[in-house]
């Protein structure tokens, strides 16, 4: 007689039970407040923070400052991925990472108030890229954790809804604060510490039980992250489609405060920025919603990735060419439009190619890898495009040609349509 084959805990299965209205308000939430504390410093604080320490190299002091952030993203987010999986707390593998880290990361941003130095100011920011991932990793793995795949683009979605709106929520304190960047700094980690609190209080997290996973060397754990591209193509081809996309759009973004002061000449910056986001933000709402539902509908992910890609490279080259603010705001539409359609699609697509059900954080943190890359290398690009190499234009079509690359790069995911 054969033995008995052992039982999947709760925690590894693949979920069947569609999730309901008061869980994904949560998880939208989660998403908002982490984004506030992300995009408020890059959006705006950040390069405000680094004109007032030495205006005359504010440049290369935020490519160094959000250079070194990304850097430690790099490793934090398939770090703490890795530990909430291997987590046994009463409260579920989710909860505490995002409970701790959202709290840590609060603090960073109180530190970065009290920055006079850039070395400081790198300091603050790279905990704040610690603390911020671990608790996104653990929120994001969430997901393939509670979400049936038939809900996934939905959910995503929504997901994307929420990195908007903190974008959006991140540009107005960003012009609030633009004259105290102390008070800034306080409201963003304000906002990034309560927003987790409906998440955590709700306590839907399903337990690891002890003993439910093999014992891990060090060595052994520091090996399970890598993830052989030749035998999980498609999620190798997953992960560099994500990077290429990403790299495109933050190329955009970088030094879009930058752009407005001294290519299109806008009279108050920060100001502009805000605007911008807003149509960014209400065409990522649009499109995000719409697109996560007809993927759901008719199953397909792959078709929908490539158009945004398509859009994305329209948006970089308008920006290439524009001269006023109006057609900035276009280039903005157009961003909003076929990010948003991605950010929905290509969430649900991930979370299918996922290599192992007890590993959802460390992969999917390894998929965040080409979230965080592109922001050690964008900066480095865009600093090179703008001072030497023909300046906006060229930092721009740059842009359009990574993110068609991407288009092209998703055909060869082969197992999910």
């Amino acid at each position: 007689m054969s033995a008995a084959t052992p039982e999947v805990p709760a925690a590894l299965q693949v979920p069947t039970r569609r999730v309901g209205a008061a869980w994904i308000t949560a998880l939208v939430i989660v998403h908002i407040g982490i984004n506030i504390g992300f995009f408020a410093p890059i959006q705006v604080l950040l390069g405000l923070h680094a004109q007032q320490l030495d205006a005359s190299q504010k440049n290369a002091i935020l490519s160094l400052v959000t250079g070194v952030g990304a850097a430690v993203s790099l490793v934090a987010n398939p770090l703490f991925g890795a530990l909430s999986d291997r987590s046994t707390s009463k409260f579920g593998r989710r909860i505490p990472w995002v409970f701790f880290g959202t709290i840590c990361a609060a603090l960073a941003l109180l530190l970065m108030s009290t920055a006079q130095t850039v070395s400081m100011l790198v300091l603050g920011w790279a905990l704040m890229q610690a603390a911020g991932n671990a608790a996104l990793a653990a929120i994001f793995a969430a997901i393939p954790d509670k979400v049936p795949v038939d809900q996934r683009g939905m959910v995503g979605g929504l997901v994307a809804l929420g990195q908007t709106m903190g974008a959006l929520v991140g540009a107005v304190i960003g012009m609030v604060a633009a004259q105290n960047l102390v008070f800034g700094y306080a409201i963003v980690a304000t906002a990034v510490a309560l927003c987790s609190i409906p998440y955590v209080m709700m306590r839907q997290d399903v337990p690891l039980p002890k003993g439910a996973l093999e014992p891990l060397t060090v060595l052994d754990f520091l090996k399970s992250f890598w993830i052989n591209p030749l035998k999980h193509k498609d999620f190798g081809w997953a992960w560099l489609t994500r990077f290429m996309l990403y790299l495109g759009c933050q190329l955009c973004l970088v030094y879009l405060l930058y752009f407005l002061q001294d290519a299109v000449r806008y009279p108050d910056p920060a100001q502009g920025v805000l605007i911008l986001t807003a149509v960014y933000a209400i065409c990522v709402i649009f499109s995000s919603v719409i697109s996560g539902k007809l993927s759901d509908k008719d199953g397909k992910r792959k078709k929908y990735v490539i158009i945004s890609s398509l859009i994305v490279a329209a948006a970089a080259l308008t920006m290439s060419v524009a001269s006023t603010f109006p057609m900035a705001i276009a280039a903005a539409a157009l961003l909003g439009i076929g990010f948003g359609s991605y950010l929905a699609v290509d969430l649900a697509l991930l979370t299918q190619v996922l290599p192992f059900a007890d590993s959802r954080g460390k992969d999917l943190g390894m998929i965040n890898i080409a979230n965080s890359l592109p922001q050690v290398v964008a900066p480095l690009i865009a600093w090179l495009s703008v001072t030497w190499f023909g300046g906006y234009p060229t930092l721009f079509i740059t842009s359009a040609v990574i993110s068609l690359i991407g288009a092209v790069l998703v055909r060869l995911i082969k197992n999910v349509p």
